[in-house]
């Protein structure tokens, strides 16, 4: 039995024969990693100022950088910083890059670390929420944790509706996001959200 042609489309023929696309896509992949390094030295100069997050179980000075090729078929990278991941108990602040789509920061917690800082992430929600129950942040609805498209059937706008009912949930999801065509407010969107996930820990 003979193999079936494997054939190349029109489009395929020009990308196979050109290294310009690829060159310029590993160029892109090493200043996101540049970005996330500058984030994570900001990131943990910020939480050495909270001695309740010092006195956390969890590393402050071990940020760790990922990449990948296929979330959804596509590139990314990843920062975890801080992060703490067991089997019971989940403390991590990722900062994602998404090729062709966004940017995201989320704060992901569980087990005893989502029963210790919910009732400051209600308390923070409660007082900014405003009177049309809108927030820029949205809360994870999915059972897989390790999702991050931000389509319906994964996030969705936090409401004040949704604050009772937070300790209830398996792991708790907070996350943000921006578009790469605000590529140069990405610096701006990492630190001032990081900063606002600190609050919301702190709120009292």
């Amino acid at each position: 039995m003979s193999p079936a042609k494997v054939t190349l489309s029109t489009k395929e023929w020009e990308l196979v024969n050109s290294t310009d696309w690829i060159l310029t896509k590993n160029q892109v992949i090493d200043k996101v990693y540049r970005l996330f390094g500058q984030q994570s030295e900001l990131y943990r100069a910020e939480l050495l100022k909270h001695l309740f997050l010092s006195e956390l179980e969890i590393d402050l000075n071990s940020p760790k950088i990922a990449k990948g090729e296929q979330y959804r078929g596509l590139p990314w990278v990843m920062l975890d910083h801080p992060r703490h991941f067991t089997v019971a108990d989940t403390f991590a602040v990722r900062s994602f890059f998404w090729w062709g789509n966004f940017c995201s920061i989320t704060l992901q917690l569980s087990g005893k670390f989502q029963e210790k800082f919910v009732g400051s992430i209600k308390n923070y929600f409660e007082s900014t929420i405003d009177q049309t129950n809108k927030s820029q942040w949205f809360l994870g609805t999915a059972t897989d944790s390790w999702q991050h498209h931000f389509e319906a059937d994964n996030y969705q706008l936090i409401t004040k509706k949704d604050l009772n009912s937070l300790h209830q949930k398996p792991f708790l999801k907070l996350a943000k996001k921006i578009p790469l065509t605000q590529w140069d407010s990405l610096p701006i969107f990492f630190t001032d959200n990081f900063l606002e996930i600190v609050q919301m820990l702190s709120a009292k």
